[in-house]
């Protein structure tokens, strides 16, 4: 047990590589993994499941202690990634199916390894959490009401499908993994030993899928669809850092909201994508997800160097 709880560690810590190198074996090998559509929604279902398995009430204190900076980290998640998705869909003309992609993982919650980034960040660990949780339990409302708001000039949105399909992708397997953490007590220890290893093979997989399946798409414009990720997750992680500026919180914070608002759950995007509009939609879901891991990884190596501001150390509420 030890040496696979090792293995999990390893894998997790070495997350965007895995996820590159598969990502460049599905683009060349297509037929490989184009068997793995059918379980993307699936896949995703057991990556919220453990996250549900490593979930408690202590993970919310910090709503109850700082409530008003965890409001601003849900409230800049939520108005700056969807708002600069639009934005890079109106600069670049992007056609209807990619444009939706790119919105529809702007309007996600925070993504999965976000927190991870932010401890090896030196950031404000607890305030990473309360984040992530806080737009995740959001996400079946907020999501589909920002895809129905941003997108429906391109293609069809329909809140309500959306709705159920964010509870049945999301919210249930969570929800059933607080219960089988109640349940199972000091047992579920060890499936949280190897949830790095699960969390990265799913989402190495369901990146894998949407790859295989738009190829074709991609190699024609996989450049443009690089670019617009690239940019979308640098104004996101630019203006998280900004937001924390502007309201003085102290740098931990900053590094937090930066992560937090930059990095999103890109494997509900292609879940998404996948049952409601095309597989190409799904693609820039997959580029956010090999792109945000590396770059997630390089930000908080720099946070991680940053000197501590002393005078910034003191802001309190």
């Amino acid at each position: 047990m030890r040496a696979l709880a090792a293995l999990s560690r390893f894998v997790g810590n070495t997350f965007a590589y895995w996820v590159l190198l598969f990502a460049v074996l599905a683009f060349l090998f297509p037929g490989w993994f184009i068997a793995l559509k059918t379980l993307i929604v699936p896949l995703l279902g057991l990556v919220m499941f453990g996250m549900g398995l490593t979930l408690k009430l202590e993970d919310f204190s910090e709503v109850v202690r700082h409530p008003w900076r965890v409001a601003l980290g849900v409230v800049a998640h939520f108005v700056i990634m969807p708002g600069v998705a639009w934005l890079l869909c109106q600069v670049f003309h992007l056609p209807s199916e990619i444009a939706v992609g790119v919105i529809l993982v702007g309007c996600c919650p925070s993504g999965t390894s976000s927190n991870v980034m932010t401890w090896l960040a030196k950031g404000d660990l607890a305030l990473s959490v309360a984040i992530a949780a806080v737009t995740t339990l959001l996400a079946p409302l907020l999501t589909p009401a920002l895809i129905w708001l941003l997108a429906s000039a391109w293609l069809p949105v329909s809140f309500m499908d959306m709705f159920w399909s964010i509870l049945q992708f999301v919210m249930l397997p969570i929800v059933l993994g607080v219960i089988a953490q109640k349940v199972l007590g000091e047992k579920v220890q060890y499936a949280v030993d190897v949830l790095p290893l699960i969390s990265v093979v799913s989402i190495v997989m369901i990146v894998c899928a949407v790859v295989a399946a738009s190829q074709a798409k991609i190699a024609e414009s996989g450049l443009l669809i690089m670019a617009v990720v690239i940019l979308h997750n640098s104004f996101g992680f630019g203006l998280g850092y900004f937001t924390g500026k502007l309201f003085k919180l102290p740098l931990p914070q900053r590094k937090s909201l930066s992560l937090e608002v930059g990095m999103q759950n890109s494997g509900l995007g292609a879940a998404l994508a996948a049952a409601h509009f095309s597989p190409l939609a799904a693609v820039p879901s997959a580029l956010f997800s090999v792109w945000h891991n590396i770059s997630g990884a390089l930000l908080s190596t720099y946070f991680r160097k940053m000197a501590p501001e002393s005078r910034d150390e003191t802001v309190v509420n």
